[in-house]
């Protein structure tokens, strides 16, 4: 295979708002990105993704877009946006833009249009629906929380909102639709852009207009006609194109999956699952307070390798995002510095050692923590927001619910990056938009740079493993030892090479299974093993 293949690379997310800030209004912006690109490139990533930086409300993070064309002033300009492209590509990095097309901000021009006026031709770009009696067309449910039809009293019809009710959701059945969307692609591959994040794509066909005995999704996600639109787009915009793309596919199947990624299909390169993020969700529900099964965890990651692996697609492999919390205070532990760094560098091993693209998260790479919030008053997410009146008026007390938020709330994730022990992290000379934790004097990049030992070392070691060993990109992989209770343990296997992974979860020691062979050359380690004993959160890659 070639050196430059796409599958080889590894992506390194970016949240502009929280990562570097140059004005000192104590948000991050593009000027912040370029400054520190070195840093990226002594990481060793190849492609960056940006969240929406694009014109927007911002009611929803910025995916709630109501210009494509534009960029969010709060960010900078669009030739900031030209600049940090071309610094990246003299540093060989790659940009990634996250695109929004399931639907719009009710901002966006061809919203207000449709929405002025009845006989407008961007009323069929939206779902505008009459109800017979005066309830909404379907029962079907925001993934915000109510109904997801909001009712316009001027024309006596409602529109289709499957996230907040800002942004409305675009009809993909309408080809003009389609067309328009298609020019916004090749404008930013034009622009220079080298791959796209589509957001919740799978949500784009929808189905029959009924209502659910449940919430809805099954009339909307993975719909009828999802295929055909993606191929459609793929023919039209970036398929002949050396791009690289990633779907986030909402509560999707491997079966779709393989279809969406396996490349005689034409649609896209890769897909986001997010299955193995629900692990310590309570029946399900996410605002719970529930602990790592990691069973179900160990269970979810091996089904969709092999399926994914077997059926020919490609899999985006991750712990952490924008709306996810830090993966070392939800899997690993933080209590004590040497549980931290351990941790860390134990759940970077098993996600690195797996097949599929790698993300990591800002900060990931030097083992950031959940902030530990006490007090409502520094949240800043509406989700959380929204979640902590629903508990309140369900009869939590107070100290469960910042328990409940302290483990699940997506601010947990967008607190500043780290980049020294000084004023603020080294983030901004002004005030955060959000608190920053108190560790940062400990953990942030400056004093990782010059930690021989440190969690941003073992990615760099992760990183350039994947460079230069096919085994990681192209290799099998063989479950084993599924049951144990404390370690993840699996095979790679390419062209003859087997590599064994052994991870351990716990924080005491564990014996490895003595039919387990670790006396070959060492790949990658963490922690010691003595006498067929592997540390607390140690981990071990062994080729055999």
């Amino acid at each position: 295979m070639q050196q430059n293949d796409w599958r080889k690379s590894v992506v390194y997310q970016i949240y502009p708002k929280s990562f570097n800030d140059t004005t000192g209004n104590g948000e991050g912006d593009l000027q912040g990105i370029i400054e520190k690109l070195a840093y990226l490139q002594y990481l060793g990533v190849d492609y960056i993704w940006l969240t929406p930086v694009y014109e927007s409300p911002m009611n929803d993070n910025g995916y709630d877009i109501s210009n494509y064309f534009k960029v969010n002033p709060q960010f900078g300009t669009i030739e900031d946006l030209k600049t940090l492209v071309a610094e990246a590509h003299k540093r060989n990095l790659k940009i990634m833009m996250d695109i929004v097309i399931n639907h719009t901000s009710t901002e966006h021009e061809w919203f207000k249009q449709a929405y002025a006026d009845k006989n407008s031709l961007y009323r069929d770009y939206y779902f505008f629906r009459r109800s017979a009696d005066s309830e909404p067309p379907t029962n079907w449910e925001s993934k915000f929380g109510g109904n997801a039809w909001k009712y316009d009293e001027k024309t006596d019809e409602y529109y289709l909102h499957l996230f907040d009710v800002t942004q409305a959701d675009l009809n993909w059945d309408n080809p003009e639709v389609r067309r328009v969307l298609y020019d916004v692609i090749n404008h930013w591959i034009d622009f220079g852009i080298d791959g796209f994040r589509f957001d919740v794509i799978n949500l784009i066909s929808k189905g029959e207009f009924k209502n659910s005995e449940k919430i809805g999704k099954e009339f909307y996600t993975d719909g009828p006609r999802v295929h055909d639109y993606l191929h459609e787009m793929n023919q039209h915009t970036f398929g002949d194109k050396d791009l690289m793309t990633v779907g986030e596919m909402s509560s999707t199947t491997i079966e779709h999956c393989i279809k969406y990624t396996a490349p005689e299909r034409q649609e896209l390169s890769s897909v986001f699952n997010f299955h193995h993020l629900k692990v310590d969700y309570v029946d399900g529900e996410k605002w719970s307070n529930a602990k790592l099964d990691f069973h179900k965890l160990k269970d979810i990651l091996m089904e969709w390798q092999l399926g994914i692996y077997e059926g020919g697609g490609w899999n985006a492999i991750f712990w952490c995002n924008h709306d996810q919390p830090r993966v070392v205070t939800r899997f690993g532990d933080d209590t004590t510095e040497p549980l931290r760094k351990q941790s860390a560098k134990m759940l970077a091993t098993v996600l690195h050692m797996l097949q599929g693209t790698p993300y990591i998260y800002q900060g990931e790479e030097i083992g950031m923590t959940d902030p530990g919030f006490d007090d409502i008053s520094q949240y800043r997410d509406v989700e959380s927001l929204n979640a902590y009146d629903k508990l309140k008026s369900s009869g939590y007390d107070e100290q469960e619910i910042l328990t409940i938020l302290g483990q699940k709330s997506r601010d947990n994730s967008r607190t500043p990056v780290q980049w020294t022990s000084g004023e603020n992290a080294g983030f901004t000379s002004g005030e955060p938009w959000i608190d920053i934790p108190n560790n940062f004097d400990k953990i942030n990049v400056e004093a990782a740079m010059e930690d021989e030992q440190s969690i941003l070392q073992t990615y760099r070691h992760l990183i350039q493993l994947r460079h230069e060993h096919d085994i990681v990109t192209y290799g099998s992989i063989e479950p084993l030892f599924m049951d144990h209770k404390e370690l993840f343990i699996y095979k790679r296997h390419h062209n003859g090479e087997t590599w064994l992974v052994i991870a351990n979860f716990s924080k005491e020691g564990v014996v490895i299974p003595e039919s387990l062979d670790v006396d070959g050359e060492v790949i990658i380690q963490n922690g010691e093993v003595v006498n067929g004993v592997i540390d607390g959160f140690g981990s071990i890659v062994v080729a055999q």
